[in-house]
């Protein structure tokens, strides 16, 4: 398959004649490989098993040797992959390689919007590389790259990631428990009382007599499973709780060495300022810090781009319309900046942003409400963001005593 340009060759072009253009599309069985070599309109395409990183090394080392002594220098080779199941060990290893790798999101590169139209890993990996030599052409809305985080950065977001998941699972099991009893008719068992198996004991169905006994053991099992969940929450709390404390006292020793107020928010951590704010507790403020203001962004937009609260409205001549938010972003981010924002507003009534919700709100309930509350998420997020980049306290926001 022969891969023609047909626009003038710009400056930017002829800097990239050294480079080696390589996609991968990555499977669970096997990788396929997809090479743009310099001063070649050809790709060139090869498979290797999946998780080969020494067929790869190979395949790249023998393409790159081929292409300097086509073109007589030195060539760089940039490649690109999707994120997904693999995670970020690929662009590690690549990167560890000598490999300029690039992690795009799969959901941002524009396909066919034909409702039938042909999709296989040929075509998926070939327009993976023509995107790859849009973007360093300078095209940087062909596509969005993906940040990849350190290792520790990657291994520091974990602990809350796991909370949610339990918590997910938690909720899981007590609904599980609640559906069982409603088959016999009891509806008054909390499965998460402390005193959950004692109630279970004296429990009875909807004519007063003892749950069957095959029901009851279902129950105790079941129950078995929740106490692991919640012991295992607890363990995740007590460990988040503990990194918190060591970022809290490293902190406390900056402020001890004099720090100008100015350069405050530079000598600590994210979480730790979060922390210092009323209506944030230690969950919200390391799901913030790690899910979030681990990394840098340029402007406001970009920050309520990443938790997916941006706008996405919809004009086409005389036709305007909001679709709401776009919801393209972190959605772990996302869920906890909208509950922050009902907690911000209880707990920091005297807040410009609490009051800019009362004043739009006022008695109303339903969608309304809703809808403005994730207005409030958006604009307390980069209020946030600025208030652990610059130092600057949200305007009327009260700190912990």
């Amino acid at each position: 398959m022969r891969h023609t340009d047909h626009r003038r060759p710009t400056t930017a072009v002829r800097d990239h004649d050294s480079w080696l253009f390589v996609a991968l599309e990555l499977s669970r069985s096997s990788w396929l490989v997809a090479v743009n070599t310099p001063g070649s309109d050809r790709i060139s395409r090869y498979q290797t098993a999946a998780g080969d990183t020494a067929a790869v090394l190979d395949l790249l080392s023998r393409l790159k040797a081929r292409a300097e002594r086509d073109c007589g220098k030195t060539v760089k080779i940039v490649s690109i992959h999707e994120a997904g199941l693999d995670g970020f060990w690929v662009h590690r290893f690549l990167e560890a390689n000598g490999v300029e790798s690039h992690v795009v999101d799969a959901a941002s590169i524009a396909v066919n919007r034909r409702s039938r139209r042909a999709k296989t890993d040929r075509i998926d990996v070939e327009k993976l590389l023509d995107t790859l030599m849009e973007w360093t052409r300078g095209g940087r809305r062909v596509c969005s790259m993906v940040r990849p985080p350190s290792p520790q950065e990657e291994d520091d977001r974990r602990i809350v990631r796991e909370r949610q998941i339990l918590v997910t699972e938690r909720i899981q099991h007590a609904n599980r428990i609640k559906g069982l009893l409603a088959t016999q008719g009891a509806f008054d068992f909390e499965p998460m009382h402390k005193d959950r198996r004692k109630r279970l004991e004296k429990l009875c169905g909807w004519n007063g007599q003892p749950l069957p006994p095959r029901l009851k053991a279902e129950l105790a099992r079941e129950l078995d499973r929740l106490e692991m969940v919640i012991s295992q929450i607890a363990a995740v709390e007590a460990a988040r709780d503990r990194a918190l404390a060591i970022k809290q006292q490293k902190a406390a020793a900056a402020t001890a060495a004099e720090v100008p107020v100015g350069e405050a928010a530079s000598h600590n951590d994210s979480g730790v300022l979060l922390f210092r704010l009323r209506g944030i507790g230690p969950e919200l403020a390391s799901v913030l810090s790690l899910e979030a203001f681990y990394r840098s962004f340029g402007n406001r937009r970009e920050v309520a781009a990443y938790a997916g609260l941006a706008p996405s409205p919809w004009r086409s001549g005389s036709i305007e319309a909001e679709q709401g938010i776009s919801k393209s972003g972190n959605s772990r981010l996302r869920k906890a900046t909208i509950q922050l924002a009902w907690l911000w507003v209880r707990h920091q009534p005297g807040s410009a942003l609490s009051q800019w919700f009362r004043e739009r709100v006022g008695d109303k309930r339903g969608k309304i409400r809703r809808i403005t509350i994730v207005a409030v998420a958006r604009k307390l997020l980069v209020a946030l963001w600025h208030y652990v980049t610059l130092g600057l306290v949200p305007n009327g926001a009260e700190l912990k005593a």
